[in-house]
């Protein structure tokens, strides 16, 4: 959107963070730092990182301020009062639905939730299952779903030799932090089934030591281009999550037309009909049973390639997802 309007990104890092993450950003864009943002909630840093989003609104003067992310939206709910600028606030999995957290932490996440909810900021869901969320927070809630760029995944791949789906030589991985949100305890069992197959996680995170079958490989934290290409010689794609918004992995592994077997949470079930483009999985032994079937002919696995990828085509193109952005950001307006 950045030949359109003009874009501001004011963000923190993590350790995975790549130390020359600017590259990926279009040279048009303004990346700002906030020094104060942090992961997890700390009040010091918190009304530190408040007083310093309040500044960047007064030095840039934005028309429209999107928040991501359900630390950022309470920042910035919380920073942002007065006629500013039209509020949007995308949630990218509420932080009331992580499955990591005691009881009492999740209702607190849901009260501070349903009190910033009231403000005039709409919510833009990522994906269905988080759109009904939104809508018991406040009817202000619209869902445009996640997307990916199809010309940028076409060339990462341009220049791989072609995967040829072998069920003798199968190839099984995963993307992301290895954290709990992830389910690397479920993915280790999967892979002790299967100890004649190559299970390899692209990503690294904190309970890297859970992953101790021989037959698995951890690649750790890779550029972009490289964890794309190895994603891409890979056959089977496995996403155990916990909770989930909308994963932009499981979108570039259809597109990919890998075979999806998926854990039954909100935005998996958003993107993958079972049995059409990928499978919805609950517990080892379905996973397992899946495995199986594949390795022994018995699921078509070229239709359900074929259909993952038509799908990503036809409901998650990056291109179609930016115009929908830049309908709803500029509605009743010119500003473009």
């Amino acid at each position: 959107m950045s030949k359109e309007l003009d874009v501001i990104i004011a963000y923190s890092t993590r350790k995975q963070t790549p130390k020359d993450f600017e590259k990926y950003f279009d040279k048009n864009i303004k990346l700002i730092r906030v020094k104060n943002f942090t992961r997890n909630i700390n009040p010091i840093k918190d009304i530190k990182a408040i007083f310093e989003v309040r500044k960047i609104i007064k030095d840039e003067k934005p028309d429209l301020i999107h928040m991501h992310s359900s630390k950022a939206g309470a920042i910035g709910r919380l920073a942002i009062w007065g006629k500013h600028a039209k509020l949007f606030y995308t949630p990218h999995s509420y932080a009331f639905c992580k499955k990591d957290d005691s009881e009492i932490k999740r209702k607190c996440y849901k009260m501070v939730e349903t009190i910033l909810g009231r403000r005039n900021c709409m919510t833009i869901a990522c994906s269905k299952g988080e759109y009904e969320e939104a809508l018991k927070l406040t009817k202000n809630s619209i869902c445009i779903n996640n997307g990916i760029d199809i010309e940028e995944m076409e060339q990462y791949i341009l220049e791989e030799p072609e995967r040829e789906f072998d069920v003798k030589n199968l190839k099984i991985c995963t993307v992301g932090r290895i954290g709990h949100q992830k389910n690397p305890e479920l993915f280790q069992k999967i892979a002790e089934r299967f100890p004649d197959i190559q299970f390899t996680w692209l990503g690294d995170g904190e309970l890297r030591e859970v992953l101790k079958s021989p037959n698995i490989k951890i690649m750790g934290w890779r550029d972009r281009e490289t964890t794309m290409k190895e994603l891409y010689q890979n056959d089977i794609f496995i996403l155990p999550s916990l909770w989930e918004g909308l994963p932009i992995t499981l979108l570039e592994a259809m597109y990919l037309k890998k075979i999806c077997l998926v854990s039954d949470v909100m935005g998996n079930r958003d993107v993958v009909t079972s049995g059409m483009d990928g499978f919805i999985c609950q517990t080892e032994e379905e996973y397992g049973n899946r495995i199986e079937k594949i390795k022994n002919g018995e699921i078509n696995c070229l239709a359900i390639q074929e259909n993952a990828k038509e799908k990503i085509l036809e409901n998650h193109a990056m291109r179609n997802i930016a115009q929908e952005y830049l309908k709803i950001y500029c509605k009743g307006d010119d500003c473009y």
